[in-house]
């Protein structure tokens, strides 16, 4: 079966390619694909640069499409993820906080995570949330 997207780099991009491996100061997923690159130009099969630096096939398969449709750099970086939702929105984040702030529930010294998560719970402002995120809301504010 011949290859439908063939690495073809020049003596420039095959450089670039070198010097980025040899700095290490990337992404892992950007020194592995420099590497499927050139592991490419030299023409060995995607299973045997898969089995050698312990990628998937259709990685090696990915990582050469995009490098013969968009160029050396579209190759190299990761593509944008979406933003993730929000898990409060502003009313309910101040509520967050004025709790917070508020005097803890009868026979505790101080509110903790898990104490706020369940008061925002049990009011009804929110269905569900964890106290991991009722953490990063509170350190985002400090």
């Amino acid at each position: 079966m011949t290859k439908k997207y063939i690495v073809d780099l020049s003596e420039v991009e095959e450089s670039q390619l070198r010097s980025l491996i040899k700095t290490g100061k990337r992404k892992a997923r950007t020194i592995t694909r420099a590497y499927i690159l050139l592991m490419a130009s030299e023409a060995k099969t995607d299973e045997a640069i898969a089995s050698a630096l312990k990628v998937n096939v259709s990685t090696v398969e990915r990582t050469r499409q995009k490098f013969v449709t968009g160029g050396i750099d579209f190759a190299l970086q990761d593509r944008p993820h979406p933003p993730k939702p929000r898990k409060l929105d502003g009313k309910q984040e101040a509520f967050l906080i004025a709790t917070a702030c508020s005097s803890p529930p009868e026979g505790r010294t101080r509110w903790t995570m898990q104490l706020l998560a369940d008061e925002l719970v049990g009011i009804g402002v929110v269905d569900s949330i964890c106290d991991e995120t009722v953490r990063c809301y509170l350190k985002k504010t400090k």
